[in-house]
This record gives structure tokens, C-alpha cells and sequence, in this order.
């Protein structure tokens, strides 16, 4: 299959994706059917198993997109929103207490504690989590169990989406609703002309006719520049300290959406960059491919030896993280399903957060406004919590569960 073939069989998949999620209104998630299709594509030999790689959409493509993308969404936010996500912290940790809790009592006594200990990090969402429990796994010779652990990165994703996509369209109705009831205590951000957020910012904005796709690209790419370079820094101080201390470092992505955020604030880049540089939507394709391309990994065989184990892990560990969130969620003020929404970014991160939150609001607004609104609401939770859940505290649970093998 040629690289063009490839592409196109890549996109083809994604837009199915988005027609029959807009023919459901979200209630059939994009994602979920694109990860479906993808799956089946790879099992049948309908496409070759690297041919999101063919399409030009593996390595380095997909990391740079991810920095680039990571540092437009802190731009949608403002420090003060930032600050006020500590609730959603609290949630999305508590959602994982929870997880953790159910798997090392209930689900201990139905598989037992190698199984448990190799499929706990993993369901946290996080690739390196996986990695790192796939290979202690494969060192103690458990090697059906090695599979276990990427298997379950790989496939957590098909409870999650549609489990999402109900708590999410729960959530944006009542927003509805109550914005309906009492505009004036949901006033939407005041706009311009041109419909965009108006620009408050420290420093003054470049000049229009300077404002190109090139500036944009360069000053998003300056900032994710900064957020590496800082996470490096940061992280090599704590290894400084006591080399133990690096797995609490953060992860560079998350320095690039507090940056992103902050950068906004001072105008060192503006207020939605890739839509400005009209760059968003195919960079949100290329890691949307990058994502699917792992369910290659993801044999009939592997799946038939490992699905009791697999199934276990995942029922009761989504009942953890679902029991956590909404008992901690109702004591901050939360309602149930936007506890329970944020909690299950624990099964798939970014980009799947964004792009159910994005179909939810779509499938319920009548207008743009109402659309600007549901994402203002909800956006940053699903963001935050996704953060939490897969991008640090997944490898956190990874370094714990390891010693415990």
C-alpha cells in the first residue's frame, strides 16, 4: 500500500468516525468507532499493521503535534481557571484511590495479585505505565501477562468512550438548562467582531498583516520549546535531590498547558493559535491516527488467552474509578456525571478527552454560543483530569506497582 493509500485509508476510518457520531448525536462516540474499525481493519487484513506509520502519522509527527495541540488548549483557559481545577484534581485522584482500592481487594481474589499488580498502572491510562509493566512482567517470566498489561492500554478506550459520551451529554443538558433558567449567572465571555474572545492581554497583539499560519506556528512552537526545556530542568533537579524523586517529576506536557495558559495571559500567543493558523484540524487527524495505529498491537489470539484477566481488571477497576469520583465529586460540589466523566479520562487521555467533549457540546448547542459555553463548562475538567489521571499519576502507580510484582 502506497503512502497516499495508507492516508486515505487513515482518514477514511476517522470521517466514518464523525458521520455516524453526528447521525447518533455523540451517542455512538467517533472514537469509538474509529478504534472498531481499526481493530477489525488490522485483524482481517483489510489495511497492513503499519499503515498509520505509512500515512506518515507515527514518530516524531504525532509527538510535535501533541506539544503543539497540548500548548492551544492552556490558551483556552485562564490562570484563574487553572487555579480553580483544584477540585478536579482532588477527583480525579480520588476516582483513582478508588481503582486501586477495588483491584487490590475484590479484584485480587478473582485473578490474583501478578495479574492485579501488572494491570492496575496500565488502566490508568498511560503508555509509559504500560511499557514499564509490560517489561517487569516479561523480566519474571510471565510473559501472557506482559501481554495483559499492553492489552489493556490498548482496548480500556471501548468502555470509556461510550461511558463518557453518556455522562458528558448528561452534564451539558443540565448546563443547558440551568443557563436557560438564569442567563445572567452564565454570562458567555464577552467577543469582537470577528465572534473570537476579546483579547486581554499584557503585552499588545503583533500587527494583523503580521499575524500569519508562520507566526502563529512559531510562537506555539516557542512555548513548547520553554515547556520542555523547563520540565528537563525541573526534573533533573529532583533526580539532583534523590534520584528516586524523578518519577515525580512532571511531564512535559503538562508544563506546556500551564505555559499555554500563561502565555495567553501576557499575548506572547493569542487566544486559540491553530485555529488562527488554520492548523488544528489536521494536526488533531495526525495524533488521532497515531492513537489507533496502537491498536495493532492488539492480536484475536493475545486477546482469547487474556480476556477473563482483561475483563476483570477492567469492570472492576472502571467500578473504582466511578464509585471514587462520585462520592469525592458530590462532596466538592460536582454533579455525578461530571465526576464520573473526568474520571474516566483515566481510560484514554488526550486527544479522546477533547474530541468527546467536543461532540457532546456540538450534538447538544443550538448555536455557537451555546457550544462555547459547554466547552467553557467542561473542557477544562475533562482537560485537568486527563492530566492527572494518565499523564502523572499513572506512572507514579507504574513506580509503586513495580516493587510490588
Amino acid at each position: 500500500m502506497s503512502f497516499i493509500m495508507s492516508f486515505f485509508v487513515v482518514l477514511v476510518i476517522l470521517a466514518i468516525g464523525d458521520i455516524v457520531s453526528t447521525k447518533t448525536k455523540a451517542f455512538v462516540p467517533s472514537v469509538f468507532v474509529a478504534a472498531l474499525l481499526f481493530l477489525l481493519g488490522f485483524w482481517y487484513g483489510w489495511f497492513p499493521l503499519d499503515v498509520v506509520e505509512k500515512a506518515g502519522m507515527g514518530n516524531p509527527v504525532a509527538t510535535i503535534s501533541m506539544y503543539l495541540i497540548i500548548v492551544h488548549m492552556g490558551t483556552l483557559m485562564s490562570i484563574r481557571e487553572l487555579c480553580a481545577e483544584w477540585k478536579t484534581i482532588a477527583i480525579a485522584a480520588a476516582a483513582l484511590g478508588g481503582m486501586v482500592a477495588m483491584l487490590v481487594t475484590v479484584g485480587r481474589l478473582l485473578i490474583g495479585w501478578d495479574a492485579v499488580v501488572i494491570g492496575t498502572p496500565p488502566l490508568s491510562g498511560g503508555l509509559v505505565a504500560a511499557i514499564m509493566m509490560a517489561e517487569a512482567a516479561a523480566k519474571k517470566g510471565l510473559t501472557e501477562l506482559a501481554v495483559l498489561g499492553t492489552v489493556i492500554y490498548v482496548v480500556q478506550g471501548f468502555v470509556g468512550y461510550p461511558l463518557t459520551a453518556l455522562c458528558l451529554k448528561s452534564e451539558g443538558k443540565r448546563l443547558l438548562r440551568l443557563r436557560k433558567e438564569n442567563p445572567d449567572a452564565f454570562a458567555v465571555a464577552a467577543v469582537s467582531s470577528d465572534g473570537e474572545p476579546k483579547r486581554q492581554a499584557l503585552l499588545p497583539p503583533l500587527p494583523e498583516k503580521y499575524q500569519t499560519t508562520f507566526t502563529h506556528l512559531a510562537a506555539i512552537a516557542l512555548v513548547a520549546c520553554v515547556s520542555d526545556y523547563a520540565a528537563a530542568s525541573f526534573k533533573s533537579w529532583l533526580i539532583g535531590m534523590d534520584p528516586a524523586y524523578g518519577a515525580y517529576a512532571l511531564h512535559p506536557l503538562v508544563i506546556c498547558l500551564i505555559f499555554g495558559a500563561i502565555a495567553a495571559e501576557l499575548g506572547i500567543v493569542e487566544r486559540k493559535p491553530l485555529l488562527r493558523a488554520s492548523s488544528f484540524g489536521f494536526i488533531l487527524t495526525a495524533i488521532m491516527g497515531f492513537i489507533m495505529g496502537m491498536l495493532n498491537k492488539a492480536t484475536p489470539d493475545m486477546m482469547v488467552k487474556i480476556l477473563y484477566p482483561l475483563a476483570v481488571v477492567v469492570v472492576v477497576g472502571v467500578a473504582g474509578l466511578l464509585a471514587g469520583s462520585f462520592l469525592v465529586g458530590k462532596l466538592l460540589g460536582y454533579t455525578g456525571p461530571m465526576s464520573m466523566a473526568l474520571s474516566l479520562t483515566a481510560l484514554y487521555g488526550f486527544p479522546p478527552n477533547y474530541v468527546l467533549t467536543d461532540e457532546a457540546s456540538k450534538a447538544l448547542a443550538g448555536n455557537r454560543e451555546e457550544y462555547d459555553f459547554l466547552m467553557g463548562q467542561m473542557l477544562p475538567k475533562m482537560l485537568v483530569g486527563g492530566f492527572i489521571t494518565v499523564t502523572i499519576t499513572s506512572v507514579i502507580l507504574a513506580g509503586i506497582f513495580i516493587n510490588m510484582l
